[in-house]
């Protein structure tokens, strides 16, 4: 197995499409097809299912991916570690967040991190609602993740980092739009837009328990992965939604943040890594995520 072998495989196996892998590694197509069989036969089983429509990867070849990534990555850690001075951190982080929730939260530590550890390089994976960061924490694709808690993977470390009242969102004319707060029970009839169940949102998780406590069942109109989507469809009228009350500072044209009456629900989130693959780089990330995003007394 060769080294080339393995970023021939990687290309392929992110492209999912031989000829645009072969532009990128800016050879052509047949050697790199050539390339990806050698390194079959040497592990003795076929990586791709290949038809003339599409590129798959076989049950053998998703169980390499995450191995060749981390051989790619070792070999470009271990060249860095030669250029690197003393004390110099550096390193690969990848870091898996929401989106719109996290907008409060991600920039700084960002900031902070590109300023005081310039060799360290991020890798931003967006979208992740926390059951599929926790997924890909467990998997090792993830080092570090903005989730919400609780949760329940007692392999994982986590940490509160924010807790924030949620509020309704609804269109800007709405019945309901120009109250100074409501309660969650004048939006028993509403249809809702809330986050998908299969993917483990803890937002979707804190609606549903405080409309429970509210004496309604949300009526689920539309489920999206993203927040901002959610709010861009409230916007156009399609139902209402609760959000964290840091949403209200970017909430998109046609929509109204409402506070809820009395004691509002709240969201709690924080990070959360794997104990037992903390790298040098993710134990300097930790400690300034300590500095940057104290946990809420």
């Amino acid at each position: 197995m060769e080294l080339r072998q393995i970023e021939a495989f990687l290309a392929v196996a992110e492209e999912l499409h031989f000829g645009r892998a072969a532009e990128r590694l800016r050879m052509a197509q047949s050697p790199l097809s050539q390339t990806i069989r050698k390194l079959e036969r040497s592990l003795g089983a076929e990586l791709f299912e290949r038809n003339t429509r599409a590129v798959a990867l076989t049950t053998a070849g998703l169980n390499f991916l995450p191995h060749a990534r981390r051989i790619v990555e070792e070999v470009d850690l271990a060249r860095r570690s030669v250029a690197a001075g003393s004390g110099t951190v550096y390193g690969r982080l990848a870091i898996g967040f929401s989106g719109a929730l996290n907008h409060a939260t991600l920039p700084p530590l960002m900031r902070a991190l590109r300023r005081r550890y310039p060799q360290v390089d991020l890798s931003l994976h967006g979208g992740l609602l926390t059951h599929e960061s926790l997924q890909r924490l467990a998997s090792g694709s993830l080092d570090l993740a903005f989730i919400g808690l609780p949760v329940r993977a007692p392999s994982l470390a986590t940490r509160q980092i924010a807790v924030e009242k949620l509020g309704a969102t609804v269109p800007v004319d709405h019945p309901l739009a120009g109250r100074d707060a409501i309660a969650l029970a004048e939006l028993a009839d509403e249809q809702f837009i809330t986050m998908p169940a299969a993917q483990g949102s803890t937002l979707r998780e804190v609606t549903f328990a405080a409309c429970a406590a509210a004496g309604f069942r949300p009526d689920v109109a539309q489920e999206v992965a993203d927040p901002f989507t959610a709010l861009s469809l409230v916007a156009g009228g399609v139902g209402v939604s609760l959000m964290p009350e840091s949403i209200a500072g970017i909430m998109p044209g046609g929509t109204v943040f409402l506070p809820l009456a009395g004691k509002p629900p709240t969201l709690s989130s924080g990070l959360a890594w794997n104990p037992d693959a903390v790298s040098p780089a993710l134990q300097r990330a930790l400690e300034l995520a300590e500095e940057i995003l104290p946990t809420p007394r």
